[in-house]
């Protein structure tokens, strides 16, 4: 199983960087919805990705006209196995250029979050929860950046 994983994790970066190649020719718009997703007990879950570097707040892409409630959401019951939750308010939405985008990320405070963590998954590699004052020292930069933008929200 470990070097099915390692197989995996070479061709799904392979394939981001393939995506992120493309961006750089289009420069898309697109629009994401993240979690700052909180346990019962004032954890914060963060999630590593296959493709990606680093421990990273769970989340995704959004259609421009969907609600980043209900998309945040939903990237939290496909990476993390969501079975409930308590309040949703939106934090900030940050206008950034990762990988050649034009990205709006809506950053939303899910409180109360339980979930069941899938055995396998193609995306998300390991999840873990991490007390507010003791995160992972191998965090994604931009996860440490929305983080610290917004300890005073939660």
């Amino acid at each position: 199983m470990r070097l099915l994983d390692q197989l995996l994790r070479l061709i799904l970066t392979a394939a981001h960087q393939l995506l992120k190649a493309g961006w750089f020719l289009r420069r898309p718009r697109t629009f994401g919805a993240h979690a700052l997703a909180l346990t019962p007990e004032r954890k914060l879950i963060l999630v590593k990705l296959r493709y990606a570097r680093g421990w990273r707040l769970p989340g995704g892409g959004r259609d421009a006209a969907e609600d980043p409630c209900e998309a945040v959401l939903r990237e939290l019951r496909e990476e993390i196995g969501m079975t409930d939750h308590g309040p949703v308010r939106l934090a900030a939405e940050v206008e950034q250029r990762p990988g050649y985008k034009r990205d709006l990320a809506s950053l939303l405070i899910v409180e109360d979050v339980r979930y069941a963590a899938p055995r396998w998954s193609w995306e998300v590699e390991r999840i873990v929860e991490a007390p507010l004052g003791d995160l992972p020292g191998d965090l994604a930069p931009i996860a440490r950046r929305w983080i610290d933008a917004l300890r005073g929200h939660f």
